[in-house]
């Protein structure tokens, strides 16, 4: 059973020399984790000015749904207390359809310990606690149904926060290691060698024995950081991103159809090229030849289009491509005399 709630107890992650080798970022957003801690978004007040837009919006998506879905979804994962682990299956890293196949593939005799486990679990969840093949694909089209008006509209901009974080990591484990990037994690989080300290709804020690911790960056985790609770499952840590303004908008409703003209140039092509793997403002302007201002300018323009997100950390702004600037950069590797 995962559990949420505030942070006002520690977590303890104990590292060995082995976990700290193999101690990994999450290539993007998990569909799975993005789907239950959204669910209790909107369940919740929290984040008020960081998510009251996107609610407004995946509120009005989720009405057109049946509303068994929402009770089954609200009553598996409730906003406090524990939920089941098994709603998160490593599989979701490849995508949201293996990761629900790996959810209705779970043992009966899992979902059954799991799902009595839920305080106050009511007789119409028995079905689903035994088994049973069509409540498993109820709650496989609640998923599915679920992701696709609450969270598709929205997938770019929650990659493009989630691959700006991953950059960011990527360039402390450059330039110090392990450690170092561990050290980035904060503020809910302290690395004091061999421990990682995370704050937590309550106390509790996992000694990772070797097996290395994932890291998955999350939009919709709200401050605290979240784990599964069975020490016997791969070690996992979902953690907040830093959202950047306006993270929700999707990509349709970004202004890069007004800003996309300013690009067309050899100045703006070149500057989304440079970006390319993330880069600082200071670095930009190095790679391309061009004054800082010259640079932060073209960093903007981009921004404006949709086709970088900026990042800062501490006294820096890190640029990283969205799927978008990728996509666009891609499209055109092969004919670059036309920029």
């Amino acid at each position: 059973m995962t559990t949420t709630g505030t942070g006002d107890s520690v977590l303890r992650l104990h590292f060995t020399n082995d976990d700290l080798l193999r101690t990994t970022v999450a290539a993007g957003p998990d569909p799975l984790w993005e789907t239950v801690l959204s669910s209790h978004v909107l369940l919740t007040a929290q984040g008020k000015a960081v998510f009251d837009q996107w609610r407004s919006h995946a509120r009005d998506r989720l009405r057109q749904l049946p509303r068994e879905h929402g009770r089954l979804l609200r009553t598996l994962a409730p906003p406090r207390g524990s939920f089941p682990d098994f709603l998160n299956p490593p599989e979701a890293a490849d995508g949201l359809a293996p990761g629900i196949d790996a959810v209705l593939s779970t043992p009966r005799e899992r979902l059954h310990e799991e799902i009595r486990a839920l305080q106050g679990v009511p007789s119409w969840l028995r079905p689903l606690a035994d088994g049973e093949p069509e409540a498993l694909r109820t709650l496989g089209r609640a998923l599915e149904q679920y992701f696709q008006a609450a969270l598709a509209p929205y997938w770019a901009a929650v990659r493009a926060q989630a691959e700006a974080d991953r950059a960011v990591r990527a360039r402390a484990l450059l330039t110090g290691g392990c450690e170092a990037l561990l050290s980035t994690l904060g503020p809910s989080m302290r690395w004091r060698r061999p421990v990682l300290e995370v704050d937590y709804p309550y106390d509790r020690d996992v000694r990772l024995a070797g097996r290395g911790l994932r890291l998955v960056p999350s939009v919709f985790c709200w401050r605290v950081p979240i784990t599964l609770c069975d020490p016997a499952l791969p070690p996992v840590l979902v953690y907040p991103v830093t959202r950047s303004l306006l993270w929700w908008a999707p990509q349709a409703e970004q202004p890069e159809q007004r800003a996309l003209g300013n690009l067309i140039g050899r100045g703006r092509a070149a500057a989304l090229r440079a970006a390319e793997g993330g880069c600082t403002t200071s670095e930009l302007a190095r790679r391309m030849g061009v004054t800082l201002a010259t640079a932060s300018e073209h960093a903007r323009t981009l921004r404006e289009s949709g086709l970088v997100v900026s990042r800062r950390e501490r006294n820096t702004v890190l640029h990283v491509l969205t799927p978008l600037g990728t996509g666009l950069l891609a499209a055109n590797a092969a004919r670059p005399q036309h920029v």
